[in-house]
């Protein structure tokens, strides 16, 4: 499933050959980079060029008996390449080629995740617009609160995606360094302007100072900026599986013709899709967890963090793509029940005007103390009782005292709560609409 959803160009970027591509790239970059010092001839720079590839069985069989991918690596180019290899990783560690190739697939990725963005923006704005003038009840702790309207709930989400955006285009630009200073960082073996010309070349900045390593804080805050970004997926995911049980059903998750909810009942209409951005939201978490263990390791470098990120980061980032892929489609086909909306905000007889009779009864000259208690009181006797609220005001002689039932009447009136929507979608989106 999660295929269906992920955008192919995704799922290729963290392929065993993209990956060693790249390697390849890196290393024929520092070749070229030593060429133009004269530290290679042209001549064998140009067989390096045309001849330099690698065999992933091959690196698997050698990969088996030295047990470094990186070395098993260069021996399977070196056999594509001939005598002109012992050019090839001159003055390197292993992991100048793995972390600066590894900050070129993070780039990538993240220019995925930022396309997926903005996709998921186009159709919340589509969204916020469609039902901007939706009534529906506001809710806090679950329960009815004041009248809102629908498409808020969709601006509200619009402005979160922005912050993410921005998250993820900073998170890019942190990545987005190269490391070419060898073994523990000095250069001791060589120069400083490979660094500045393979980079350059790769489209990436060079690290201020490293160890053995890209430093980790880097790979942390990218990891985590995908869980943020999770999260705010998931609380989507789990405003709609509120509005889609069977007491609310204000929304529904789209149900595909022949789809079915249930082996055991054929009524079943359940939000799965949102059920399962739930749940891999928390994969997200945990994976910017083990990305905040990789940041301190031992001295200039030891391995532990290698083995994880061959895990969270290529998860995290195919997980995210199709969070993001499958949550833009959910909301483009989600099924939306006015009807139901007002419905249920008569299921509290009115009661969510009660801070506009408080309001309204100590501009009157009443105290608060005062208009607290007959609010109050009025409230739970129309929940008790299952009356309008309105009615209950208009018998109750305290309130009589303060509020005539014109004054009752134009509280009651939601026209109140919306007349600052305009400024509200103003403030988010702008005068584009």
């Amino acid at each position: 499933m999660i295929r269906r959803y992920t955008r192919e160009a995704m799922g290729k970027l963290w392929e065993p050959e993209n990956r060693f591509q790249k390697w390849l790239d890196v290393e024929i970059a520092v070749c070229e980079a030593w060429a133009e010092l004269g530290a290679i001839p042209l001549d064998a720079l140009k067989v390096i060029k045309s001849r330099a590839s690698f065999d992933l069985q091959r690196i698997d069989e050698i990969e088996e008996v030295v047990k470094h991918d990186v070395i098993a690596f260069l021996s399977s180019v070196a056999e594509k390449t001939g005598p002109e290899s012992r050019f090839i990783h001159k003055g390197l560690t292993s992991s100048d080629i793995v972390d600066t190739a590894q900050s070129m697939l993070m780039k990538e990725a993240a220019g995925i995740i930022i396309k997926d963005i903005k996709n998921l923006m186009a159709v919340l704005k589509e969204q916020a617009f469609k039902y901007k003038d939706t009534v529906c009840i506001g809710r806090s702790h679950g329960v009815h609160a004041e009248p809102m309207t629908f498409g808020l709930k969709y601006t509200l989400w619009y402005e979160e995606a922005k912050r993410n955006l921005k998250r993820m285009e900073n998170a890019r630009k942190t990545i987005s360094v190269g490391k070419l200073s060898g073994a523990v960082g000095t250069f001791s073996n060589i120069p400083v302007e490979i660094e500045e010309k393979v980079c350059g070349k790769l489209g990436l900045k060079p690290e201020p100072v490293a160890t053995q390593v890209v430093q980790r804080d880097r790979h942390a805050e990218y990891l985590t900026v995908l869980a943020i970004i999770g999260a705010s997926v998931e609380k989507i995911a789990v405003e709609i599986r509120h509005l889609q049980r069977t007491e609310v059903l204000e929304v529904e998750e789209p149900f595909a013709e022949g789809q079915k909810g249930s082996s055991a009942m054929p009524h079943k209409r359940n939000p799965i899709g949102c059920e399962n951005l739930s749940g891999l939201a928390r994969l997200l978490r945990a994976n910017a967890m083990a990305a905040l263990e990789n940041v301190a390791l031992w001295h200039e470098r030891d391995i532990s963090h290698s083995s994880v990120e061959r895990v969270i980061i290529p998860d995290s980032t195919m997980l995210l793509d199709y969070m993001l892929n499958r949550l833009t489609g959910i909301l483009s086909g989600l099924h939306v029940y006015p009807e139901k909306m007002k419905e249920n905000m008569g299921r509290s007889f009115g009661l969510y005007n009660s801070q506009k009779v408080l309001i309204r009864l100590t501009e009157k000259g009443m105290t608060r103390e005062d208009a607290y208690a007959i609010v109050q009181d009025n409230a739970m006797k129309s929940w008790a009782e299952k009356k309008e609220f309105r009615g209950l005001l208009l018998k109750d002689r305290a309130a009589k005292k303060y509020l005539t039932s014109g004054d009752i009447d134009d509280i009651f009136d939601l026209k109140h709560y919306f007349s600052n929507i305009d400024y509200i979608y103003q403030r988010v989106f702008g005068r584009d609409r």
